[in-house]
């Protein structure tokens, strides 16, 4: 009698949540970033006294988010890192600086910068946009410049070894 056995290595649960995740959190990061705001900006409704609640609003659900992403990622390589993954600590790393970013956005960008651009005035004019909020607007895209830079070497690493 002849046996035949089939040998099929199976990619571990967590490496594919990590893939899709990142994937998800990457594509929705680059459509925010380079599809919706521009859009809000270029129709002059960045103008408009309302722009900077409906702006948090935006970022407030975005963030949250990204805080869950930045977590089942942090989670997969953990797990990950016990197990096979040749990266393991420079993928722990990746993750933090990913969770790290993801908890300044929330918890201090976006309440500043909505802070510093809500007018509270009604009778007042629009006033020109203050200089910090340039600052605010600089550190942002330095952070998103980092998180999809960071996010896009995480991903390749977990495709590679998940395509392997």
């Amino acid at each position: 009698m002849t046996a035949i056995s089939k040998v099929a290595f199976k990619t571990p649960i967590w490496q594919t949540a990590i893939v899709l995740t990142l994937g998800f959190w990457l594509s929705a990061s680059l459509v925010l970033d380079w599809v919706i705001m521009p859009s809000l900006y270029l129709s002059g409704m960045m103008n408009q006294g309302g722009f900077t609640t409906a702006g948090y609003a935006i970022f407030w659900n975005f963030n949250r988010m990204e805080l869950l992403s930045a977590a089942v990622v942090l989670t997969g390589a953990l797990v990950l890192s016990k197990t096979q993954f040749q990266r393991g600590i420079s993928s722990i790393f990746i993750s933090v600086l990913l969770l790290s970013v993801a908890m300044l956005d929330t918890y201090f960008l976006t309440p500043q910068m909505c802070a510093i651009g809500i007018q509270l005035n009604l009778f007042e004019a629009a006033a020109a946009i203050p200089s910090t909020m340039n600052l605010l607007h600089g550190s942002y895209w330095l952070l998103e410049v980092i998180k999809v830079m960071a996010g896009s070497l995480l991903l390749s690493w977990y495709w590679r070894d998940k395509v392997a």
